[in-house]
C-alpha cells in the first residue's frame, strides 16, 4: 500500500469514528428510546421474513441487540455503526472520482454534519437503506471505472439487500434502470449479465417477497394507510424546499455535485445525477417523504467534494476552507434541531425564542405547531407509562394478574412496556393489534380483566369494552412535552362471554387480513 492510500484511509478512519461517536456525546441522557424503536426492537423476539412495517434485516439487528443485552448503547450502535459505514462508502466514492484528501474530508464532513446526524442515530430502517443506496451508487461508480462485468452482479446484490433492508429501494432501481437509457450505458440492456445481476437482486429478496404473497401484501396495505393519514398532505413543494432544508449545512456541496455531473469533468458519471434526478421526480409523483431521498444524497455530497476541489485548485483556494468552515458553522447552529441536546425545557424554550414555529419544525401530524419537534416528543414518557402500568398490575393479586392482559393502542405503547418493564409475567401479559404486534397475539388468547393503555377512553362503538361490568381510571402520563402526556391507564374488570367472544373473533377477523 501506497503512502497516499494510507493517508487516505487514515483520514477515512478518523472520519468514521468521529461520526459514530457524535450522537452519543450530543444527545443529552433524559430522552429515552423514539416509540418506533420499541416495535423494531420486539421484531428481534419475532424473527420472520417480513412485517408489516418493514422487511427483516432490520429485526436481525435487533436480534442481536438484545442477545448484547439490549442497552441503550446497543440499541444505538447500529445505526451509528452503519452511518459510519455510508461514510466509508461515500469517501471511497470521492476516491474513485479523483478527489484528494481535501475532497475526501469535505465528503466526510457532509455526511457527519448534515440530516444524517438525527438519522443515523434512530434505530429504523432508514439507516439501513441509506446504506444500501450508497453502496449501489460506489458499486456503479466501480462499474464506470473499470467496465468490469463483475460490479454489475455487486449492483444486483446491494439491490437485493437493499430490499431486504426497506421497499424504498425500488426508487433507486427505477432510477438505476431509467439513468442506462439517458446514458450511453442503455446498450447493457442487450447484456446477459444486466438480467443476471437482476436475477441475483430477486432472489435475495424473494424471501420477503414470499413473505409478502402469503400473508396478503401487508406493504400495499401499509403504503395504503400512510397515504390516508399522512402521505396526502404533503405536496410537491413542500418536498422540493425539503430537500434544501434537510441538508441545510451542506446543501451547497450536492447541489454543485449535481452541477459538475453536467459538466465535461463529471461526465463519466452522469448516470449518477440521473438516478437522483429520476428518485426525485418518482418521490414527487407518489407524494414521498422529505427523507424517502436521503440515500441519494451521498453520491452527490462525493461529486460536491470533488467539484469544490477542482474548481478551486488553481485559483480562489481559500474558498474550499471557506466552504469547510461553512458547514461547520451551519452545523453547530442547526446542531439544537437535528439532535434534542438540551433537556426539554430548555429546548422548548429555545425553540420560543426562536420562533422555529414559523419553520413548521414544530408541526405534528395533528399539523398543529407543538413545543417539540414531533420526533424529539416520541422520545419522552415511555419509562413513567411503564412504571406506571406495572406498579398498578403488581399491586393487583396474583389471580386477578393472571386473568389480566396489557392491551395498548399503539405499538410505541405495547413496544415501551415490553422494554422498560422490570418484570416477565407483567411483560408476557402486554399485548396490541396495532401493527406487527397483532400477528404476535396468541390465538388462544384469554382474559377476564384488562389493563388498558390509550390516549383517551374507548369510544362507546369500541364494542368489546361495553362489556366489562366495571372500568377505573387508574393514572395517566404526565411528563411535559411528550406526545404521549395524558395517555391514560384504566382498569377494566369482569368481562362478559359475550365481550370475550367479540374480542377473540376480532382479533381471529384482523389478522385473517393479513393471510392467505
Amino acid at each position: 500500500m501506497t503512502v497516499s492510500n494510507k493517508s487516505t484511509w487514515l483520514l477515512i478512519l478518523i472520519l468514521a469514528i468521529i461520526k459514530f461517536a457524535i450522537p452519543f456525546l450530543l444527545q443529552h441522557p433524559v430522552y429515552e428510546l423514539h416509540r418506533d424503536e420499541f416495535l423494531y426492537l420486539e421484531q428481534g423476539h419475532y424473527l420472520a421474513w417480513g412485517y408489516m412495517e418493514v422487511p427483516p434485516m432490520l429485526s436481525w439487528l435487533a436480534w442481536l441487540t438484545h442477545f448484547f443485552g439490549g442497552s441503550f448503547f446497543w440499541v444505538k450502535f447500529w445505526p451509528s455503526f452503519f452511518g459510519s459505514l455510508t461514510l466509508i462508502i461515500t469517501c471511497r466514492m470521492v476516491k474513485e472520482m479523483g478527489g484528494n484528501l481535501f475532497a475526501i474530508f469535505i465528503a466526510g464532513l457532509c455526511i457527519m454534519f448534515s440530516s444524517y446526524l438525527r438519522i443515523h442515530f434512530l434505530f429504523q430502517a432508514n439507516f439501513l437503506d441509506i446504506f444500501w443506496w450508497s453502496l449501489s451508487a460506489y458499486f456503479i461508480i466501480r462499474f464506470i471505472n473499470s467496465n468490469n462485468i463483475k460490479y454489475l452482479y455487486f449492483i444486483g446484490f446491494a439491490f437485493g439487500c437493499g430490499w431486504l433492508a426497506k421497499n424504498s429501494v425500488l426508487f433507486f432501481i427505477a432510477g438505476f434502470a431509467v439513468a442506462l437509457i439517458l446514458t450511453g450505458y442503455r446498450k447493457l440492456y442487450l447484456n446477459k449479465h444486466l438480467y443476471g445481476a437482476a436475477l441475483l437482486a430477486f432472489i435475495i429478496a424473494l424471501p420477503n417477497i414470499l413473505w409478502q404473497y402469503n400473508h396478503n401484501w401487508p406493504l400495499l396495505h401499509h403504503m395504503a394507510e400512510l397515504r390516508e393519514t399522512q402521505l396526502k398532505y404533503l405536496n410537491p413543494s413542500d418536498f422540493l424546499i425539503g430537500q434544501l432544508l434537510m441538508s441545510i449545512s451542506a446543501f451547497f456541496i450536492w447541489l454543485m455535485g449535481l452541477i459538475w455531473l453536467f459538466t465535461k469533468s463529471g461526465k463519466n458519471y452522469r448516470m449518477l445525477s440521473w438516478i437522483f434526478i429520476s428518485v426525485i421526480i418518482l418521490l414527487v409523483l407518489t407524494s414521498g417523504k422529505n427523507y424517502y431521498a436521503l440515500g441519494a444524497y451521498p453520491m452527490l455530497y462525493a461529486a460536491g467534494a470533488v467539484a469544490l476541489q477542482q474548481w478551486t485548485s488553481q485559483r480562489l483556494k481559500w474558498l474550499k476552507w471557506a466552504a469547510a468552515a461553512v458547514i461547520l458553522f451551519l452545523a453547530w447552529v442547526i446542531t439544537p434541531m437535528a439532535l434534542p441536546i438540551w433537556e426539554p425545557d430548555k429546548l422548548a424554550a429555545f425553540y420560543k425564542e426562536k420562533k422555529l414555529e414559523k419553520t413548521g419544525m414544530l408541526k405534528w401530524e395533528d399539523l398543529q405547531n407543538h413545543s417539540l419537534p414531533q420526533d424529539f416528543a416520541d422520545y419522552l414518557g415511555w419509562k413513567e407509562m411503564t412504571q406506571k402500568a406495572e406498579s398498578f398490575y403488581q399491586s393487583l393479586p396474583a389471580e386477578v394478574q393472571s386473568n389480566t392482559i396489557i392491551f395498548c393502542r399503539h405499538y410505541g405503547q405495547a413496544g415501551a412496556l415490553k422494554y422498560y418493564g422490570k418484570d416477565d409475567y407483567f411483560k408476557d401479559h402486554v399485548i396490541s393489534d396495532n401493527g406487527s404486534f397483532l400477528h404476535w397475539i396468541s390465538n388462544r388468547v384469554y382474559f377476564k380483566h384488562l389493563l388498558f393503555i390509550g390516549s383517551r377512553m374507548p369510544r362507546p362503538d369500541d364494542e368489546v369494552f361495553q362489556h366489562f361490568e366495571k372500568v377505573t381510571v387508574i393514572d395517566s402520563v404526565t411528563y411535559k412535552h411528550s406526545r404521549q402526556q395524558g395517555d391514560k391507564i384504566i382498569f377494566f374488570e369482569n368481562i362478559d362471554s359475550a365481550g370475550l367472544k367479540l374480542a377473540v373473533d376480532g382479533l381471529k377477523q384482523m389478522k385473517q387480513e393479513f393471510n392467505q
